[in-house]
């Protein structure tokens, strides 16, 4: 199975994600971007928020997916896959650009991942006052250093994206105790 933990920075994907392992040892963990080697110079490009064409950042997101789904999900799909973000986040963010139109972005997604998609999606949501008390708790990368209403956006986004591939999105409450939110998802994955 297939499952994407979504949610905007500082959301605690990474920390689901780890709890999860323990639960499913043999999962195959991986991320987007950055998932594969080539995505990881992706990652690491887009995070500095150099290119001043928002195109340009969306083809690079697309590149990193095209990459991330032939190298990763594909020849796992018969294993637990987590990963860190997929094509809704890449949606999300190009929805917030405003740059592409909404058929496109779906066209241009289902070409790089040959339309295999998560098959659970689960979005870490949170409030803004919580939002800016843990970004105020670390250094900000490029994406982040956008601001808080930047990243809201993209929250709200995650929905619309998921909605525009036709994904089914399960939101759950990201400044509940870690634990809850572990359950949440579990009792979820086993529906």
């Amino acid at each position: 199975m297939y499952i994407a933990i979504e949610g905007i920075d500082t959301a605690g994907k990474s920390t689901q994600i780890s709890a999860l392992k323990n639960y499913f040892p043999d999962a195959i963990i991986t991320k987007e971007p950055g998932g594969t080697k080539i995505g990881k110079e992706i990652r690491k490009l887009v995070l500095s928020a150099r290119a001043k064409n928002k195109r340009a950042e969306f083809l690079l997101f697309l590149a990193d997916r095209a990459e991330h789904v032939k190298e990763v999900i594909e020849p796992n799909l018969h294993k637990m896959i987590l990963s860190d973000r997929s094509a809704v986040s890449g949606v999300a963010y190009a929805l917030v650009q405003g740059d592409v139109d909404k058929k496109d972005l779906v066209f241009l997604n289902d070409f790089a991942t040959n339309k295999i998609y998560p098959q659970k999606v689960f979005l870490l949501r949170l409030t803004k006052k919580e939002l800016e008390f843990r970004l105020s708790q670390k250094e900000l990368d490029g994406i982040e250093l956008r601001g808080s209403e930047y990243l809201l956006q993209i929250q709200e986004n995650i929905k619309k994206a998921s909605e525009l591939l036709g994904l089914t999105l399960i939101e759950i409450d990201a400044t509940k105790p870690i634990n809850k939110i572990t359950e949440k998802i579990l009792s979820n994955i086993n529906n």
